[in-house]
């Protein structure tokens, strides 16, 4: 029998052989993104890991050794951060540091290659200059998260690590990284399935589905003539499961270029290492088996009707209409979701546990009810109908709602992701992102603790004389502690000189302002030249007696500005935790993260909808082929052919477009219980390039099936109502 279903999948004519051919790429497509999405999944996990070192942990019963002296800082370039890590040796045995092959002695430091080419790339006064000494050497690329990481090790004596605020003393490092956080794990996988796999396995099963009804037809005649279910369900098998091995093949060898591809792709907001790309052999042999497996699976389900009715199949008894309980489900997953409005899990596991079954009960849900919504229009179109194209079609949807809703599945689960993705980025850009303007990205601030800090005079003449700084100014600390008054206080003569930010009451010798001197509202509302700042109830000699809040830095804009500007202050402050930075500096994590989302859904997007788009191209060919026959007596009858054009693309526009609305909304809905319950935020509209992206795909869907209609003179001459 397998021999003999072999010949049938290859011998059996060009349509078993594209068939054949269909489900092979099918099969490979996805075999190719799940071992590039287990791939990811560790290369995240490798990524996390490699960090560990930075955040020693301490080993239980390890060696004795003389401790270290360790420091973790942050600094920041050109809108990029830099992870530098100060070190102090206390004796002449220190303990091994994971990746590190040596430790830099006081006046040394190691660099990745990364933050070595910028040091050579530009001037020392912008850069170099921060780390004293010489360059000892490399930072191996198995201590760094990505080619990309911008690290520096930083050696010093013993005394000047420990003086810097948040320092530690180091006895011992672990040899294990730290793993991803199940929670983060969690999340990218139900992400990436959701987003990537469920259009791909839509598409293997419109794939298997190809020509489902002649073979279905053709399978319960053997069973009409004495072939056992075995035998059928065996036949069945083979030609799927072959197709699947080549597939299965086609995808190990189409993962290469995938992984080229991924590894420029910045998740998290840095490349991925190539070495850290590979699924490992578990998941190798775990897709290698469990593909074809599967198949042969889906084969034997597929033929169940053969199996227990061959009279049946053969007469093409009418499938049982759908029921209203398949919009449970949907209802289910969005009360699920609404469920945790103010009931938010404190920890990440239980968030995840929280929202990621929701999510996808809606996105089961989705699919369950497709079917029954697509009934319920075509019977609504069935009773507007008044023209034949429309009639017939409603009367075929409302016929087999399974099989029209079957084909544009992928569509509508894509659009769905991209709808939640959407919302969800588009409401976090709008309450987390920083609006940038020339005031917040032209000043440079120095920032104390509630001590004060000493500003000399030298320091403030060698920075106005710095190229393209515009002003230097000293503010003090406001001694009003409520929560709406200005942190700092200045004198009216100093803020006159730079009008820019704003003036002081008429009469006032010193005000309140923020120390950023445009102030921490989100919106930036009433910042700039027409602000006038409160007059603070001091005078000038008691503002002289308080502490230094901040020491502010005004820019011309430039980067060159703001890095040689940076890099003084540095030099002047060696011991601070904090380096000095813009508005924009402090929110670099934030905005990386923001980029980080939209990457994902960028990514989404790119494979989701071409891949749903393949599924519809399948679905609507497969659709026209199974009913020549149908199509070809309406033609001898005197049916015109464009009449035929309309019932096909009615057929399947229909309930595209009455689904996709309801799957955009859909996906609102859940994107804002999700942003209501996590974030306390409202959903914000999105912008005009999702309108844009949903009116491209639903352009392109339609495009789709009508490249498919001219299948339609083809299969359904007079000859195919003989021969058939």
């Amino acid at each position: 029998m397998i021999s003999f279903g072999l010949r049938l999948a290859l011998t059996g004519g060009r349509e078993a052989l594209v068939r054949f051919a269909v489900i092979a790429a099918a099969v490979a497509l996805g075999t190719g993104l799940l071992l590039a999405t287990v791939a990811g999944v560790r290369a995240l996990d490798a990524q996390f890991g490699r960090t560990g070192w930075m955040n020693p942990q301490p080993v239980p019963g390890a060696a004795a050794a003389d401790p270290l002296e360790w420091s973790v800082r942050w600094d920041y370039f050109a809108g990029r951060s830099i992870d530098r890590i100060d070190v102090g040796r206390t004796g002449p045995r220190p303990p091994a540091v994971p990746g590190l092959p040596v430790l830099p002695a006081p006046g040394e430091y190691l660099a990745s290659p990364a933050l070595h080419d910028l040091i050579a790339a530009h001037p020392a006064d912008q850069l170099g200059a921060r780390f004293p000494g010489r360059e000892a050497g490399l930072i191996p690329a198995t201590a760094l998260a990505s080619p990309d990481s911008l690290v520096a090790v930083v050696g010093r004596t013993p005394a000047e690590v420990a003086a810097i605020p948040g320092a530690r003393r180091v006895e011992s490092f672990s040899a294990q990284g730290r793993p991803i956080p199940v929670a983060a794990l969690d999340l990218v996988l139900s992400v990436v399935a959701g987003g990537l796999l469920f259009p791909v396995l839509v598409f293997i099963s419109t794939a298997t589905r190809l020509s489902a009804a002649r073979r279905e037809r053709r399978f319960a005649a053997m069973r009409l003539v004495g072939a056992t279910p075995r035998q059928v369900t065996t036949l069945a098998a083979v030609e799927s499961t072959a197709a699947a091995v080549l597939g299965t093949a086609a995808g190990f060898a189409l993962f290469p270029a995938l992984r080229a591809a991924l590894a420029q792709v910045r998740l998290t907001g840095e490349r991925f290492h190539p070495a850290d790309l590979s699924p490992g052999w578990l998941a190798i042999g775990l897709v290698a088996l469990g593909v074809p497996l599967s198949a042969a699976v889906v084969s034997r389900l597929a033929m169940r009707r053969v199996r227990v009715s061959p009279l049946g199949v053969a007469r093409q008894v009418t499938p049982r209409p759908p029921r209203a309980w398949r919009l449970l489900p949907l209802a289910v997953g969005l009360a699920e979701l609404a469920y945790f409005v103010g009931r938010t899990p404190k920890t990440s596991n239980g968030q995840v546990a929280a929202f990621l079954p929701g999510f996808l009960v809606v996105m089961a849900g989705l699919v369950i009810a497709g079917p029954w919504i697509t009934m319920a229009g075509a019977r609504f179109m069935a009773r507007r109908a008044r023209r034949l194209p429309a009639l017939v079609a409603a009367r075929r949807l409302a016929d087999n709602p399974q099989a029209a809703f079957r084909a544009i599945s992928g569509v509508v689960l894509g659009l769905f992701v991209v709808s939640v993705a959407t919302g969800v980025i588009t409401t976090m850009v709008q309450e987390r992102g920083v609006r940038n303007n020339a005031l917040s990205s032209a000043t440079l601030l120095r920032q104390f603790d509630r001590q004060g800090g000493q500003v000399p005079d030298a320091l403030l003449a060698r920075l106005r004389a710095t190229t393209g700084v515009t002003f230097a100014l000293v503010l003090r600390d406001n001694p009003d502690d409520s929560r709406v008054s200005p942190s700092s206080v200045v004198a009216c003569s100093e803020l006159a000189r730079i009008p820019q930010y704003g003036r002081c009451a008429p009469g006032a010798e010193t005000a309140q302002i923020w120390s950023n001197l445009v102030g921490f509202d989100r919106d930036r509302t009433g910042t700039g030249a027409s602000t006038v700042w409160p007059a603070a109830p001091l005078t000038t000699d008691q503002l002289a007696a308080l502490p230094i809040d901040t020491l502010v830095v005004g820019l011309d804009g430039t980067t060159a500005a703001r890095e040689r500007a940076r890099t003084l202050l540095e030099l002047a402050y060696p011991g601070e935790r904090v380096p000095p930075a813009t508005d924009l500096d402090f929110t670099t994590d934030s905005r990386t993260q923001l980029r980080q989302y939209q990457q994902l859904a960028n990514v989404i997007m790119l494979f989701s909808l071409p891949i749903a788009g393949c599924s519809l191209a399948v679905s609507v060919a497969a659709g026209i082929s199974d009913r020549r026959r149908p199509f070809s007596l309406l033609r001898l009858t005197g049916v015109p052919l464009r009449m035929l054009r309309r019932v096909v693309a009615l057929e399947s526009a229909v309930p595209l477009l009455a689904v996709a609305v309801l799957a955009a909304g859909t996906g609102f809905v859940a994107a804002q219980l999700f942003l209501r319950a996590q974030m306390g935020y409202t959903l914000s509209a999105p912008g005009w390039t999702y309108y844009a992206l949903a009116a491209l795909g639903l352009a392109v869907s339609l495009a789709i099936i009508a490249s498919t209609l001219p299948l339609l003179e083809r299969v359904t001459g007079p000859e195919t109502a003989r021969n058939e």
